[in-house]
């Protein structure tokens, strides 16, 4: 049941509530409740600005690189597809204990002795140096897209045309078939240059590539070593 009692309509002030056969009343100012409704809604809408600004300012998650390794005027740089998660959470190349770039790069003659990936800066002191083709890491290579490699060409030969190697070796298939537009794909030296540097396309050192044996590895790899040394004579 509710009053409405005339001395008040006209004023700041206006009550009337009863709940008994007694009135009772309820008084409020009409201005300050105004400006308290207000401020909740000013309040509201910077909670809500705050957010929206934290949810943009602020990634889902960091986001993971693993920096290349590379200096001018090196006599190869290896360019795998894409960096493996587990690699770029440990910050270092072929950081899994079953990839084997590492022993294969010493056996093949590239290195006195087998680098550490803790280590694998010291790769530049014998001439050698590491990119990828996709910066973005992930679990496994088949996540990407020939998009993402093709997107990637352009940085990749600016890169090399800044740093000056001899030679540019692959790691695998996919990065090159996917830059250069190729459907098929043979191992060993390309007919093409990129970015000033001869092209090798060698086979993934990945303990996922069951194809190739260690030995095998070792073989396609001694022969850019050759290569190299052939050149240098």
């Amino acid at each position: 049941m509710r009053w409405i009692l005339p001395e008040f309509q006209r004023g700041n002030y206006s009550i009337c509530e009863a709940r008994s056969t007694k009135p009772r009343l309820v008084f409020f100012d009409r201005q300050h409740d105004a400006e308290s409704n207000q401020t909740r809604k000013d309040i509201r809408s910077l909670r809500i600005d705050a957010e929206d600004s934290a949810m943009i300012s602020k990634p889902s998650e960091p986001e993971l690189l693993l920096p290349d390794i590379l200096r001018k005027d090196l006599d190869v740089v290896f360019c795998g597809i894409n960096p493996a998660l587990s690699a770029a959470r440990a910050g270092h190349h072929f950081s899994s204990g079953s990839n084997r770039f590492w022993r294969v790069l010493h056996l093949a003659g590239f290195t006195p002795n087998q680098i550490l990936p803790a280590d694998d800066r010291t790769i530049l002191q014998y001439g050698c140096g590491l990119t990828a083709a996709v910066e973005r890491p992930t679990v496994g290579a088949n996540e990407l897209t020939r998009r993402e490699f093709r997107a990637s060409a352009d940085g990749l030969e600016r890169k090399l045309r800044r740093y000056r190697p001899r030679f540019l070796a692959f790691l695998g298939k996919p990065a090159f078939a996917a830059i250069f537009q190729q459907r098929t794909v043979e191992w060993g030296p390309q007919s093409m240059r990129f970015g000033g540097a001869e092209v090798w396309v060698l086979p993934n050192p990945s303990g996922l590539n069951r194809a190739f044996s260690l030995e095998a590895l070792v073989s396609s790899y001694r022969e850019l070593r050759t290569a190299l040394q052939r050149q240098s004579q």
